[in-house]
């Protein structure tokens, strides 16, 4: 098919295959839509749900038409995708933690091994950022960072997700909450995850798909137990409890709309890693 060809096909596509990740933040978040249960403007989607990383890379590869990312991994798709203005993980006092069996001192971080949860994750951009000089980094499937740690795998590692809400309860101890290391730093809030949507797509149709994220967001926001179902399907090992706090931790203003404040943040992360000389600088209009 030749690009004119292509391109019309893109524009005019009815089904779209949407990437996600079971996490409690994202069942909430796409429920709504994946299900029919709000208006899609004669749109639907075919969704895949794996981790975020994985996710990061099949938006490299450009295998899915709207996906959630990193925001750091972002930076090496942006010339095929753009940020939607809906449904990002992005705030104040979200990030992830570094954590540890045994206490150490923040001088002694650079010399331990870590484990970290992808290496184009925000998480471990935020670590690199704070700690340049720890190079023994070990790539982990988030969930299987706490018992790497817990067996001597590792010495610490970087925590994402629901995790943040049972490490202390393995007996880990809290090393530094690199959030608040971001925050002290930029007095800006946390771009953790947003949602991409192809580039070559037309305006129409990318303005389509972030009214549809937003649509789906305020749905759940005003049927909280219509999603419950979906949620807890994807979240088995997690109690009610931990689903919800890691909803109300990660869902909020921001997720449905990035605004002046989100698109300062996302855009200042992006001026540090050019800075820091870890990605190259970014084309123009990153976001829909």
């Amino acid at each position: 098919m030749n690009n004119s060809a292509n391109q019309k096909s893109m524009n005019q596509k009815s089904k779209i295959t949407l990437g996600f990740s079971p996490c409690p933040n994202d069942t909430f978040i796409f429920d709504a839509m994946v299900h029919g249960k709000i208006d899609t403007e004669g749109l639907s989607f075919d969704f895949i749900m794996t981790d975020v990383e994985e996710l990061n890379r099949k938006a490299f590869d450009e295998e899915l038409d709207v996906t959630k990312m990193s925001y750091f991994a972002y930076a090496y798709a942006s010339a095929n995708y753009q940020l939607l203005n809906a449904g990002s993980a992005l705030g104040y006092k979200c990030g992830p933690l570094l954590i540890s069996k045994n206490k150490y001192e923040i001088p002694e971080i650079s010399g331990l091994s870590i484990a970290i949860p992808g290496k184009y994750t925000t998480a471990n951009f935020l670590f690199s950022t704070a700690f340049p000089g720890a190079a023994n980094k070990k790539e982990l499937l988030f969930s299987e960072i706490e018992q790497a740690i817990l067996q001597g795998k590792v010495d610490a590692g970087v925590i994402i997700h629901e995790n943040r809400f049972t490490y202390e309860q393995k007996g880990l101890l809290k090393i530094i909450d690199l959030g608040e290391y971001w925050e002290e730093q930029t007095n800006m809030p946390i771009p953790l995850g947003g949602i991409v949507v192809r580039r070559r797509m037309n305006i129409e149709l990318k303005q389509k798909i972030d009214r549809i994220v937003r649509r789906s967001i305020e749905f759940a926001y005003a049927n909280p137990l219509s999603g419950y179902d979906f949620i807890r399907a994807n979240a088995k090992e997690m109690d009610d409890e931990v689903r919800n706090k890691h909803i109300q931790l990660y869902v909020n203003r921001f997720s449905i709309d990035l605004g002046a404040e989100g698109k300062a943040a996302v855009n200042r992360m992006y001026e540090t890693a050019v800075q820091k000389r870890i990605i190259s600088s970014l084309p123009e209009n990153i976001f829909v």
